[in-house]
Parts: structure tokens; C-alpha cells; sequence
């Protein structure tokens, strides 16, 4: 008969993932996952596996969490140009208010782990795929109605938005001048117009 998990799934995920998020995939060891969780190793293993997976699991929380705060922005938004400037000020913010440094989990896994691990590069390719499609969305909308300049079709401005955001989000790991910060944000947004 199979185990019961006794625990719940959400708080382990969510420590699990301040753990990876501190640390880092290959600097998390078991047991400080055995140590943030409360489980002992043989509840991780028979849960989720491996580390690999309960990092993806975590990953995909991530994502959701970040889904969730991109939606909300795109529903509040009143026109398309908007939303991608909303945006980017969400992403201002939370760089602004990340006092440990630590950057955003999707952006510093494809730095230390997009070309290590075929089942989290295909995390991240599709999570790629899914953020450039929304760009590219809101991008032909807003070229539509001719608040961003047709210069590059859409698909080139949301690979061009979406290598920024990445480049932004590890680039304020380091960088702690919010004028400096907020002078890449308006230079992107320059761009469109």
C-alpha cells in the first residue's frame, strides 16, 4: 500500500523554494532541504524523487506566482503599452525591494542550470515561449492602435522585451542605483515608441 503524504505539499514547496531561491540549485544540499522543510530525506525522496524534481516543482510554483502577478497587471492595464510598462515596474519593484540581492529563481536558474539539465532547460524553454507569446500579444495590440512603432514586427520587440527583462532581473542582483535602474526601464520603453 502506498505512503500517505502527511504534510502539506504548499508550505514544503514554498520553504523549499526560499531555500533554492537563497542558495541556489547546486548549493542546496539535502539537508538543507531536510532542514527548512521539517521532512526527513526519505519523505523528500519518496515525495518528489530527487532534488531535480522538487526543484522543478518549485520552479513551477514560481512561475505560477508570477503568472498570477502578470495577469493581474494585464487585467488592470488600460491599453496594451500600459501593461508592458507596468511591467516592467513590477519588475523595477521587486529588485528595488529584494534587499538580500537574490535576483528572480527563473532568471538565476538559466544562468547556473539552462545548459546542465535537459528537463529544466525545457522548463525554462517553455516558460520562455509562454512569456514571449504574451509580449507578442500585447505588442500587435498595441501596434494595432499605433502606440508602439511598427520599426521591428512584434515577435522581434517581445524577444528584444523579454532579453531584457532577463538581463534586467540579474543585472539588479548586482546594480543598487535605482536611477540607474529606472533609466533601463526607460530606455526599453523609448525604444517602442
Amino acid at each position: 500500500m502506498p505512503k500517505v503524504e502527511t504534510f502539506n505539499k504548499e508550505v514544503v514547496l514554498n520553504k523549499a523554494t526560499h531555500v533554492f531561491h537563497n542558495k541556489g540549485y547546486n548549493a542546496t544540499s539535502m539537508q538543507d532541504l531536510v532542514d527548512a522543510t521539517g521532512l526527513n530525506r526519505s519523505s523528500i525522496y519518496n515525495s518528489f524523487g530527487c532534488k531535480q524534481n522538487l526543484f522543478l516543482e518549485c520552479l513551477k510554483v514560481y512561475q505560477d506566482e508570477s503568472k498570477t502577478a502578470l495577469s493581474s497587471i494585464i487585467m488592470q492595464s488600460n491599453c496594451s503599452l500600459s501593461a508592458i510598462e507596468d511591467i516592467f515596474n513590477l519588475y523595477y519593484n521587486d529588485i528595488s525591494n529584494d534587499k538580500e540581492r537574490k535576483g528572480c529563481l527563473i532568471s538565476n536558474c538559466t544562468a547556473e542550470l539552462a545548459n546542465q539539465e535537459p528537463s529544466i532547460k525545457t522548463f525554462l524553454n517553455a516558460n520562455q515561449d509562454n512569456m514571449v507569446a504574451l509580449l507578442e500579444d500585447l505588442i500587435t495590440k498595441a501596434q494595432t492602435k499605433k502606440t508602439i512603432n511598427t520599426n521591428k514586427t512584434a515577435k522581434e520587440y517581445a524577444l528584444y522585451l523579454f532579453t531584457t527583462l532577463q538581463g534586467f532581473r540579474l543585472t539588479g542582483i548586482l546594480l543598487n542605483d535605482k536611477t540607474q535602474l529606472r533609466s533601463i526601464v526607460d530606455t526599453t520603453l523609448q525604444n517602442l515608441t
